[in-house]
């Protein structure tokens, strides 16, 4: 099978974002409205309503992406909160409500930012992505040229493919 032979979900996709922050809101929330732009170009929807910001806080995060999983969203992004401060809580978050963690996600973003963004910052970086059910989640720091890379380089390329995977 060709890379470019992976069978496909015939639909718009339906995607939230959700920004993890103390302190921004949506006119400064750079990271969040790059990953909608970002995200648009390849049959993904995201509507106003599945576009929300919170605090730095596991059960306002937990709260938020429980409501979006009950609902008929395909993809949940988030930005911020993914570093080792004491106010990055959004893996303790996320990580407890995934079925299945997609390990590759982390190590080829972890390696994508070493090599082509921020050299060994990336080691700050603890992103992951995951299942729950039909259902996937990334989370992505806050920094737009990460959420870049990220989206061009990971997310885009399998985004499809992995949601018909997991809807089989």
């Amino acid at each position: 099978m060709h890379q470019h032979d992976h069978a496909k979900v015939d639909r718009m996709i339906q995607c939230a974002v959700l920004t993890v922050s103390d302190t921004r809101d949506k006119e400064t929330d750079k990271g969040g409205q790059l990953v909608q732009t970002l995200i648009q170009d390849i049959n993904v929807e995201v509507l106003n309503s599945n576009y929300a910001i919170v605090k730095d806080d596991k059960v306002a995060i937990q709260s938020q992406i429980e409501q979006w999983l009950a609902s008929d969203i395909d993809v949940i992004i988030t930005t911020g909160g993914t570093g080792i401060a004491q106010r990055d809580v959004t893996i303790e978050a996320v990580k407890p409500l995934l079925d299945k963690e997609i390990e590759g996600f982390g190590e080829l973003f972890r390696y994508l930012s070493y090599t082509e963004d921020v050299g060994t910052k990336a080691l700050l970086s603890r992103a992951v992505a995951g299942s729950v059910k039909n259902k996937l989640i990334y989370t992505l720091p806050g920094f737009t040229g990460a959420v870049k890379l990220a989206i061009e380089k990971l997310i885009k390329p399998e985004l499809n493919h992995m949601l018909h995977e997991l809807n089989k």
